[in-house]
């Protein structure tokens, strides 16, 4: 397998507008990433967090695409953790995928011996204040 990442989407006053779709589609087409779970959740303006069925999240969107998507790595307590991060009266798309293109290269170091000794990510925040920082 290849490096597992996951995101959380949160959408302000429950808009999706589907735009991101057809992008994470073509991600999956292409055997860039393989999708494990997607999770739409909606914190209620008492703080409560509730899971919502592909058909209800959205908003007329057609999520077919997506039906089966759950390898049961994503628990309550994920859900409740993602909840947690998000403004009252909005929701979040939770997502679970696999780097699919990083595990030949994953394979091939493991066999030369290596082993992954650290990983991160940079925010893109942190990157573009870097590189405005540089242009200065």
């Amino acid at each position: 397998m290849g490096p597992v990442d996951y995101l959380v989407v949160e959408f302000p006053g429950n808009r999706m507008t589907g735009e991101g779709l057809p992008l994470l589609v073509d991600l999956v087409d292409r055997g860039i990433i393989r999708i494990l779970d997607l999770v739409f959740v909606r914190k209620d303006a008492d703080g409560s967090v509730v899971a919502l069925e592909l058909k209800d999240a959205g908003g007329g969107m057609d999520l077919t695409v997506f039906e089966g998507a759950a390898s049961g790595l994503l628990g309550q307590d994920d859900i409740d953790e993602a909840g947690a991060a998000l403004e009252a009266g909005n929701s979040a798309g939770i997502l679970v995928y696999e780097n699919v293109w990083a595990a030949p290269f994953a394979r091939a170091l493991r066999r030369g011996g290596a082993q992954l000794v650290a990983g991160g990510r940079i925010p893109v925040q942190a990157l573009l204040a870097s590189l405005d920082a540089m242009e200065a």
